[in-house]
């Protein structure tokens, strides 16, 4: 027998239907000139809209409460509401393959980095209590147990197999983001044909930085579909670094991870250090899908 809070659920999305007010997910129609702004959870996705929002609009001020208008979020956003926007539409998107998808933007990012910022992502969220175990969690997240877009390396690897070095790809690195994100920037205006300027470029970058964001969170964070009241204290504008998890990751966790997935973390060039780290196997298996 299904439970109080399960039948309330149910009801509210059969409410959300009828109403035409349900998340879009995977569920919605796809225009051939669509541009798809795609990741693993926490993996930079929300960051990187607002350095393309701010990149396509120089003079109007991108925040929490329009982003949805430049890059709507098909994770919130109904069908009905994306087939307002005016085309060509760029769409932010977490889902792992999908042959409709014609042009995609993909940002990779260390799995134990993603691991440690989407653990506070469900504490904030209310998903685990605030004592769950993160070494529990790990095991989760590696079993792709935590939401509908498989696990990091499925997503992952879905898009490199089917897309890299094919024409309408762009793969980009967040920790490269973070080193240089003028120059990152500039492959994507490069993809999106848009005049990306070095003016253009450093103006989109200082208008997206963390200290801005953290400052538009805290001001609008009960006007975004995606916050709107949820618990303060855990910010969801993260720290915007990479390696965090060298200090905050319990060695158990990253040990769990880089067992489950070196062969493509090695690929992806993300150091291994656990004692599950390079090994002879990952010589027997062909690096062409990278290269």
């Amino acid at each position: 027998m299904k439970g109080y809070r399960g039948l309330i659920r149910e009801f509210s999305y059969a409410l959300k239907y009828l109403l035409g007010k349900d998340a879009a997910g995977r569920n919605f129609i796809v225009f051939p000139d669509d541009v798809f702004l795609v990741s693993y959870p926490r993996s930079g996705n929300t960051w990187s809209r607002f350095l393309i929002a701010n990149l396509i609009s120089p003079h109007r001020p991108v925040t929490f409460q329009n982003i949805e208008r430049f890059i709507p979020d098909i994770c919130v956003q109904p069908k009905r509401y994306l087939r307002t926007l005016p085309r060509p539409r760029i769409i932010k998107s977490h889902e792992y393959f999908d042959p409709r998808y014609k042009k995609v933007i993909y940002i990779v990012r260390d799995p134990r980095d993603v691991a440690l910022s989407y653990y506070r992502f469900h504490l904030k969220f209310g998903r685990f209590k605030r004592d769950y175990p993160i070494e529990k969690y790990t095991e989760s997240f590696v079993a792709g147990e935590l939401d509908q877009y498989g696990s990091w390396a499925e997503n992952v690897g879905s898009w490199l197999v089917a897309r890299h070095h094919q024409p309408g790809f762009l793969l980009l690195h967040y920790e490269a983001m973070l080193a240089n994100p003028v120059a990152e920037l500039a492959k994507a205006a490069h993809f999106l044909g848009i005049e990306g300027t070095q003016e253009r470029l450093a103006n989109a970058v200082e208008r997206s930085s963390v200290d801005r964001m953290r400052q538009l969170e805290a001001t609008q964070a009960d006007k975004w579909i995606v916050t709107k009241g949820r618990p303060k204290d855990i910010p969801f504008v993260g720290a915007a670094t990479s390696g965090g998890w060298r200090s905050a990751l319990p060695p158990q966790s990253v040990a769990i991870i880089e067992k489950a997935w070196r062969p493509l973390m090695f690929w992806l060039g993300y150091e291994l250090v656990s004692p599950h780290g390079l090994d002879n196997s990952l010589r027997t298996i062909p690096v062409s899908i990278l290269d």
